[in-house]
């Protein structure tokens, strides 16, 4: 079975191609390889270390100089963390634990800062993430959802769309350009986020879908903190953009 792509960047194409048995000419002892079991359990993980850290930058939150100065350490820390991971996964058993712990940060302040324009709304993101989560965990694991080829062209065309639109966005923003009517509350506005959402979500299918083909090709052990940490990237992308959708829903009552 040939590797497929995902619009996961920490996912891609050659990720198990060359961390196989296969790719190291050799056969991996079957107590030192991936699987699916293991790398749940290593996402599990990497949660409870973003949630740690998440509650820590939420509770000072009222602090507004430490919180950000925590939530801006986050936020270069966890990217060159993640760009470690990539590059270097071999070291992911202990680069993906700091990057959820940096995460965690980032997350923990942006809800905070939500929260209190908008009361429950991160308790509501936190749920519908999870939420989609496992739903698409089942349709996956059911084969209700099947991952075809044109099925991942469109996630990654779409994705890769997404990507190139926050791009272009931030850099013109420095000009002055803003785009508010997809960034407003309006019908616009919020029929953009339910479709990024929707990419984000269907990127989780692609992630297991990927995961699935490194445990058929024995990518050895380590790769189950490596495959935990693509999901994490995911997820948190996912709880963003349903934090932004939330808000857009909320300033229209």
């Amino acid at each position: 079975m040939p590797l497929m792509k995902t619009s996961n960047p920490a996912l891609g194409n050659d990720t198990f191609r060359n961390v196989s048995g296969i790719g190291y000419g050799g056969a991996i002892d079957a107590t030192d390889r991936m699987t699916l079991s293991g790398t749940v359990n290593k996402t599990g993980i990497l949660l409870l270390c973003a949630l740690a850290t998440a509650a820590w930058t939420w509770h000072i939150s009222g602090n507004l100089g430490a919180a950000s100065g925590l939530m801006m350490l986050g936020l270069f820390g966890g990217l060159i963390l993640a760009m470690v991971t990539i590059f270097k996964k071999e070291w992911s058993p202990v680069t993906a634990p700091i990057y959820a712990l940096l995460e965690g940060l980032v997350l923990g302040g942006v809800s905070a800062v939500f929260e209190v324009r908008y009361p429950g709304i991160a308790i509501e993101a936190v749920g519908l993430t999870f939420a989609t989560l496992f739903v698409l965990l089942f349709l996956y694991s059911s084969r209700i959802i099947r991952v075809t080829q044109k099925f991942r062209m469109g996630v990654f065309a779409a994705t890769g769309g997404i990507m190139v639109f926050y791009l272009a966005e931030m850099v013109l923003g420095f000009f002055g350009v803003h785009f508010t009517t997809l960034n407003g509350g309006g019908l616009i506005g919020i029929g953009f986020s339910l479709f990024i959402v929707a990419v984000a979500a269907l990127n989780l299918v692609l992630d297991f879908d990927f995961i699935e083909q490194g445990v058929n090709y024995g990518a050895p052990k380590y790769m189950e903190w490596y495959g935990a940490f693509g999901i994490m990237v995911t997820l948190v992308w996912l709880y963003l953009e349903i934090l932004r959708l939330l808000a857009k829903m909320r300033s229209r009552e």
